[in-house]
């Protein structure tokens, strides 16, 4: 593996704990009356040292306190991590440090403390910009706060971008296109637009199931991240993965350390990782539940639940999977230095042949392997059929 990818290292922070669950929400997150802060804190701090004295000194590029809400956090907590962090690791001269929040005033008004213990980009979870469509996706603030905790986004931090979610119940092109439109008027650089899915163990999915909840249909829905990928380009915001927008220079540095499949280390209650250890490759998870993640970090200063070491083939697929999100597609010079084989070795060269002449994989492999704006729409069917 390439020294300069080894070289590199970023940190995921989860935080478990949100003030309530969102019927849509699949992720690891948990509603709690009481939290005691401390003892989280605390075990964060144990398991970054675990993980860092096995990963060795590396430049941090990247950290990304992520959830659940970390925005409920104090900054005394967010303080201690970013100084374990970099005292373990150099800091990058551009560090990014990113923070999850809510917009509700509570939150929003922390902000000041936030950005002055380091967090230099804060990203927003609106999800709609209609009270209606906020109280039917189970979110506890109000546009009201939304727009105030853009515009204080925007004056404490370097870099802010927020999220929402389309493809709505009931939601139509024009309503999609009008909100699209204001959601551009106040970015500030990024903009992360996801569709509206329904995840199996959610309430969401089983209203789904039953009838009770009508999404607009496959055909809308791509017309909709169509329209959407055309009107954000129009004005200046590249689409430059599946999900996310942005100015030139503005795209999340952290998560492209996911879509390029670099290396990062993953902290907290269900928190993933990727780290390589002696030029070997370990896929990371914690274990979920923040009770036993605690009680496990306090006795064996770390709760790793799974620790994989990958096989070449295991990750060529995770990089081509994780390569294709990207608008400008995996590099097949980049593949070959950190798979050490040529990508046309993992996939199947008549399936890509045929999604090219259907217009869904873009002409230039086996130098570049890049869907087109439909053929993104169609990710998992595609990996499906070009995976070797």
């Amino acid at each position: 593996m390439p020294v300069s990818i080894l070289n590199d290292i970023s940190l995921y922070v989860h935080w478990p704990f949100c003030l309530a669950k969102c019927p849509y929400c699949d992720f690891n997150s948990h509603v709690r009356e009481t939290v005691d802060e401390e003892a989280m804190a605390d075990a964060l701090l144990t398991e970054l040292d675990y993980f860092a004295n096995m990963v060795g000194g590396r430049t941090l590029n990247s950290v990304f306190f992520g959830g659940g809400t970390p925005s409920l956090m104090s900054a005394g907590t967010v303080s201690k991590v970013i100084e374990r962090a970099t005292a373990h690791f150099n800091a990058a001269n551009d560090i990014e440090i990113t923070l999850e929040a809510n917009p509700t005033s509570v939150e929003a008004g922390k902000f000041a403390d936030f950005a002055a213990v380091g967090v230099n980009r804060v990203s927003l979870g609106i999800q709609a910009l209609n009270d209606a469509d906020l109280r039917a996706l189970g979110r506890e603030h109000s546009v009201r706060e939304a727009l105030g905790a853009i515009e204080l986004s925007q004056k404490y931090f370097k870099r802010s971008n927020f999220d929402l979610i389309y493809a709505r119940m009931g939601q139509t092109m024009r309503e999609w296109e009008r909100e699209l439109g204001e959601a551009l008027r106040l970015a500030n650089g990024h903009l992360s637009l996801y569709q509206l899915t329904m995840e199996q163990g959610t309430p969401f999915y089983g209203q789904w199931r039953k009838g009770e909840l009508v999404l607009p249909d496959e055909d809308v829905a791509a017309e909709m991240y169509g329209l959407t990928n055309d009107i954000c380009a129009a004005a200046g915001y590249n689409p430059y993965e599946i999900s996310n927008y942005a100015r030139a220079g503005e795209e999340s540095r952290h998560n492209l350390t996911y879509w390029y499949y670099r290396d990062y280390i993953g902290v907290g209650a269900g928190a993933h990782g990727r780290i390589t250890v002696n030029d070997k490759t370990f896929s990371t998870e914690q274990n979920k539940k923040p009770e036993s993640w605690l009680k496990k970090v306090q006795k064996d200063g770390h709760s790793t639940k799974v620790m994989t070491h990958l096989n070449q083939m295991e990750m060529a697929e995770e990089m081509i999977m994780m390569g294709l999100r990207l608008t400008m597609g995996i590099d097949a010079s980049e593949f070959e230095s950190r798979i050490g084989a040529p990508i046309q070795d993992f996939t199947q060269a008549d399936q890509v042949a045929s999604l090219i002449s259907q217009g869904f994989v873009l002409e230039g492999f086996p130098d570049r392997l890049q869907l087109s704006v439909s053929g993104r729409t169609l990710l998992n069917q595609i990996l499906g059929r070009i995976l070797a």
